[in-house]
């Protein structure tokens, strides 16, 4: 198990959309049921911008909680930024420390600039570590 290398980009997953932090939080939530999304990345305004990010459980907190109008509420208002990024070619083992270091549940993948894929718990342990096992 310890010589195989299971990288980033053999576990992300595509399920993630790319808005404009102006998008109000119907118009991202609509779009993520059509596309079958389960995380958003907010579009960097410039080269020198960071990445943003909403998951449903911002959404839940932030807007349906506190009884917001989605129709209201601009992603921007709600999204966490600058978002930790993986390399692609991130060893999983390491993906696992990082997002236990810094308490993170899913990451980005970005390369040269642009988000690739979503590693999250469930692509490391059922794709990475399965893989490792095997």
């Amino acid at each position: 198990m310890a010589n195989k290398l299971i990288k980033a980009r053999d576990v992300m997953h595509a399920r993630h959309i790319e808005m404009d932090g102006q998008a109000t939080v119907k118009e991202a939530l609509d779009a993520m049921r059509s596309e079958n999304a389960d995380i958003l990345i907010i579009k960097k305004r410039n080269e020198n911008d960071a990445f943003g990010v909403v998951v449903l459980a911002d959404i839940a907190k932030k807007v349906l909680a506190k009884d917001k109008a989605p129709d209201r509420v601009n992603i921007y208002e709600i999204m966490s930024k600058p978002v930790i990024s993986i390399e692609p070619d991130l060893d999983v083992r390491y993906c696992a420390r990082m997002f236990d270091n810094f308490g993170l549940s899913n990451a980005p993948v970005v390369e040269n600039g642009k988000v690739i894929g979503i590693v999250s718990y469930s692509e490391l342990v059922f794709k990475g570590l399965c893989e490792l096992i095997d």
